[in-house]
């Protein structure tokens, strides 16, 4: 996986691909997200930084995840803390989590890789869901099994 500087417009932007990814696959609804809620410009990640991080971020995960199954990558907690910890501003994490809650809620779907994300993100962050988000809490259409220890991402 590439390294990017602490807190960096990259960094941030690698946390919204994994939102984008968490749920096994990139979602229409999801994109959306970024484009109605202006997640592009908030955490202050240009268009174009944006579009390049996801690309590196699919061909890192093609090189180092497991793949299980054809069509899924699956990512350990110890990855998905190392990509947490690249993001220390406790103001830059309260961004992340919100535009994190803003992806996976796109699609009213909450499956195990996007709940294992948000529990991840809060838990290494010290963050309560609450204190950072306005997301209105509602019925799930579907809830996967969540299955500790791994976090599934779509193949790019």
């Amino acid at each position: 996986m590439r390294k990017y500087p602490i807190d960096s417009p990259e960094a941030m932007a690698r946390i919204v691909a994994l939102a984008l990814l968490a749920d096994g696959a990139l979602d229409h609804s999801e994109v959306e997200a970024l484009e109605k809620h202006e997640l592009r410009g908030d955490p202050g990640i240009p268009p174009e930084t944006l579009e390049r991080v996801i690309h590196e971020f699919c061909n890192d995960l093609m090189q180092t995840a497991r793949a299980p199954n054809i069509g899924q990558i699956e990512l350990d907690l110890q990855l998905v803390d190392h990509l947490l910890d690249d993001i220390q501003s406790p103001e830059l994490q309260k961004k992340a989590l919100t535009a994190i809650v803003d992806i996976v809620n796109a699609d009213a779907t909450l499956n195990s890789g996007e709940a294992i994300l948000i529990s991840q993100a809060m838990s290494r962050w010290g963050l309560e869901l609450q204190r950072v988000t306005q997301v209105e809490v509602r019925e799930a259409k579907h809830l996967s099994p969540i299955v500790p220890g791994q976090v599934q991402v779509a193949e790019a």
